[in-house]
């Protein structure tokens, strides 16, 4: 009973990210994957405070490296950007480092933010290399479409754990993080910089966005799964 209620919850927090535009036809297409990804028990024990540790703290580990890319790569699809949006993703970049990247280094013990002692996991390169291949080959909607799906989930995540409020400090502070209006924020922003793009874009770049958009949302899947199995390089 417990557990079909976390999932309700969860999908029930899923179903109310969508908005209208290219951004919500996009969220519909790949709404399932995202329901699983809330149902997975790596965030389910997030949820009630169950999740070891160690499994955390190897999560908090490749997020850092993945925030770090992740920041880089909003700087050059600032560049790119329409001159109305090229500010706004501008300083998501920072706050990704500023803000987000700095909790995962309190969190870690880690006195800087450079030189961290750990490397990307497999799956992790796998999605950072799938960001850098649309941001650097593909048009801006297309860049956009790859990174959205972190913005997005994100919020929908923090949300619904935010609901449980679960007695470990250090997950309610990770929750915090993504619940918290600042961040609502930005995600918002974000879906308007990707409408707009879509309606300046033909049929063909749009197909191609959404191709983009459903793999960041499987790989969104898969990273929350890297870390529940401490994914390592083999052969070990």
């Amino acid at each position: 009973m417990k557990r079909m209620a976390v999932l309700a919850m969860l999908a029930c927090a899923a179903a109310q990210a969508q908005t209208g535009g290219f951004a919500s036809e996009c969220w519909r297409q790949v709404e399932p994957v995202f329901r699983s990804a809330l149902a997975h028990p790596f965030l389910q024990g997030l949820a009630d405070g169950s999740l070891e540790r160690r499994k955390f703290v190897f999560y908090m580990e490749q997020d850092l490296l993945y925030l770090r890319e992740f920041s880089r790569l909003l700087l050059e699809l600032a560049a790119r950007a329409p001159q109305q949006h090229a500010q706004t993703l501008s300083r998501h970049a920072l706050e990704a480092i500023a803000g987000e990247a700095a909790l995962h280094g309190e969190i870690l013990g880690l006195k800087g933010l450079s030189g961290a002692p750990f490397e990307m996991a497999p799956t992790n390169l796998a999605y950072v290399n799938h960001l850098r291949a649309s941001i650097w080959r593909g048009s801006f909607l297309e860049g956009m479409a790859a990174v959205l799906p972190c913005y997005w989930y994100y919020l929908e995540a923090g949300k619904a754990l935010a609901k449980k409020n679960p007695p470990v400090p250090e997950y309610q502070k990770w929750i915090r993080q993504y619940s918290g209006p600042n961040y609502e924020k930005s995600v918002k922003e974000a879906v308007a910089i990707f409408d707009d793009a879509a309606a300046q874009a033909g049929p063909a770049e749009r197909a191609r966005a959404r191709t983009i958009f459903e793999r960041s949302a499987r790989y969104e899947w898969m990273f929350w799964d890297m870390a529940w199995r401490m994914e390592r390089w083999p052969p070990q």
